[in-house]
């Protein structure tokens, strides 16, 4: 199976349609420190199998190439994980896990079920920092890489760009697969994210007015939980609950799944967000008060104003208008 590249990864994540985000469980083992979405041991999971095999089934019929798994800790679903990745590969679909790596075992492979995972995916990425070394063994995150690069899948390690976080996961990954890792996995560096446990962590950076933020590449990028909720983009906070109701939909059925699927997918409001950006939605009369105002993210921002939006701009041929001119203008500025 061809590899996702980090790079690739982040493409892809700047293209509607061509990719959603399957949030598995909310529960993790692992407990880190740092944790964006709060996963614990004893978090939620899934219950409704019919439902969520419905899930699947709408994401496997979509017309989406490339489909995450996350969670939480994919790996717990010792069920719901295997299920997902065949309906999804016999589909077509590339698929890229995200994990910790805590199911890896020193001296032995990982269960049957967890190697036919591995071989099912285009790419695994494989979380590793100093929050993760204090709960996730070297042995078994080196064990995990091992069992990852044997069943021919390539690793992206995303790794915080901290206090020589990057160069302590590359002396992971030639612990584990000898001087040329290189052949097998690459790093990918992240930054803190304030969401979740993190979110007392981490130094809040300065607040902003709202005219000085510019285009946001995760809007119209869907997040399918396993309970049904479909969000229209990966902000932690709006996956467990948070922000306004417009950018979240609680499914019931495969049917509605898909139908917020592709209503995300080309909702002309968040394609606006993508493309001209917030600067000049801030030039509009009804978002002017907004323009001065300060926020302390482009989350933020965006939630105070869907807030005023609602479901009305999901075909406002205006924000449609504006999307489709702003694609145009950065398309020219790329040449």
């Amino acid at each position: 199976m061809t590899k996702v590249s980090a790079a690739r990864l982040t493409r892809v994540r700047g293209e509607s349609g061509a990719t959603a985000l399957l949030f598995i469980t909310d529960r993790c083992p692992v407990g880190c420190g740092h944790c964006s979405v709060d996963s614990r041991p004893d978090s939620p999971k899934i219950t409704d199998f019919a439902l969520f095999e419905q899930i699947v089934d709408a994401l496997a019929a979509s017309s989406l190439p490339l489909i995450g798994i996350s969670g939480g800790e994919p790996f717990v679903e010792r069920r719901g994980l295997p299920l997902a990745a065949e309906r999804l590969a016999a589909a077509g679909k590339e698929i890229v896990v995200y994990t910790s790596g805590f199911w890896g075992r020193a001296g032995a492979p990982p269960p049957d079920w967890a190697r036919r995972v591995l071989r099912l995916c285009a790419t695994v990425v494989l979380s590793t920092d100093a929050f993760h070394a204090t709960q996730i063994a070297a042995e078994r995150y080196v064990a995990a890489a091992r069992a990852i690069a044997e069943a021919g899948t390539h690793i992206v390690v995303q790794v915080m760009d901290l206090d020589g976080m990057p160069d302590q996961a590359a002396e992971l990954l030639e612990r584990a697969l000898g001087a040329n890792w290189h052949d097998h996995a690459e790093l990918a560096l992240t930054q803190p994210v304030r969401q979740g446990r993190a979110e007392t962590l981490f130094v809040e950076g300065p607040h902003r007015r709202g005219k000085d933020y510019g285009t946001c590449q995760a809007a119209a990028v869907p997040v399918v939980r396993y309970d049904g909720v479909v969000s229209a983009c990966c902000n932690e906070g709006v996956v467990m609950g948070r922000g306004p109701g417009a950018i979240r939909r609680r499914c019931r059925t495969g049917e509605e799944v898909s139908a917020a699927l592709d209503g995300y997918t080309r909702h002309a409001f968040f394609h606006s967000l993508r493309a001209p950006g917030f600067g000049a939605l801030m030039m509009l009369p009804e978002f002017a008060d907004l323009a001065e105002q300060r926020f302390a993210s482009i989350c933020h921002l965006c939630w105070a104003v869907t807030a005023r939006l609602g479901e009305g701009a999901v075909d406002d041929p205006f924000y449609r208008t504006l999307s489709l001119i702003g694609k145009e203008a950065a398309h020219d500025d790329s040449q």
